[in-house]
């Protein structure tokens, strides 16, 4: 795609964002908020995520497609709110782009990608006057979800030596923490929050210790889970028999049957 082509696409979509957002555009699309289309974003960027992991470019393109339209859904409500132009979010990374990749747009030279996210660091501070990290745990987004979050954190920590000698001591860790949720009074949902908390932490450091991606590790079990429970949705369908708690054995009976299919 040349850069007439790219042009026009982007101003056909916010042509028709801005229709859609018109006194005669859509009812939905004018009541939106940031705030609103914020879950949305989140969702559409895991569509995106679930198709790149499933090697669907069909559905990758769809799913980009959605992105884009949130983004700039989103920049156009500031504008229209007068805090800032869809043109201000495109110039912003584009000079932000520049001005981090001087090896690249200003002839300074780096040896390899450690070098160059060092030098991206470096330039974040010194260059645009952000503050310093207090910690290297800083570093790791709060806006990521929890389970990536941990598996960031603990390899950020690791980074400094902070780790247990062999993966001995973290299974002992993970035993040590089934048993403390064990021990807690199903009552006290507080003490429970903190305690299975700490267990799943220990199970994400089982999977770093691993070299397994906690994340990719949980949706390869999503899906699984979800195949094998349609499995028993689509046979108990067929025997005309009621999804309840009444007929459990019949549905782990199935259950154990999609495991061999």
């Amino acid at each position: 795609m040349n850069q007439k082509e790219r042009k026009h696409s982007f101003e056909e979509l916010c042509g028709v964002i801005e229709n859609l957002r018109s006194p005669e555009g859509c009812p939905w699309d004018r009541e939106q908020t940031a705030e609103t289309l914020s879950s949305d974003f989140i969702e559409e960027v895991y569509e995106a995520v679930d198709a790149i992991r499933g090697k669907d470019d069909a559905h990758l393109m769809e799913e980009l497609g959605d992105v884009y339209l949130l983004v700039t859904m989103i920049a156009y409500i500031k504008q229209q709110e007068g805090q800032f132009k869809i043109s201000d979010v495109l110039d912003g990374i584009t000079e932000k782009l520049i001005r981090r990749h001087p090896h690249v747009f200003a002839g300074e030279s780096v040896k390899d990608s450690d070098e160059v996210l060092k030098q991206w660091e470096d330039i974040k501070v010194h260059v645009e006057g952000r503050a310093p990290k207090k910690s290297i745990l800083d570093k790791v987004s709060k806006g990521l979800p929890p389970l990536e979050r941990a598996y960031k954190l603990q390899k950020k920590a690791t980074k400094v030596g902070f780790d247990w000698p062999d993966i001995n001591n973290v299974w002992d860790k993970v035993h040590e923490e089934i048993e403390e949720v064990r021990t807690v009074d199903e009552g006290n949902k507080e003490h429970l929050l903190e305690e299975v908390g700490d267990l799943l932490f220990s199970v994400v450091n089982i999977a770093r210790y691993l070299e397994i991606d906690p994340a990719e590790a949980m949706h390869r079990c999503n899906s699984k889970f979800m195949k094998r429970f349609s499995y028993i949705e689509e046979n108990m369908k067929i025997e005309n028999l009621d999804m309840n708690a009444d007929n459990f054995e019949k549905m782990d009976q199935l259950w154990n049957e999609s495991k061999l299919k």
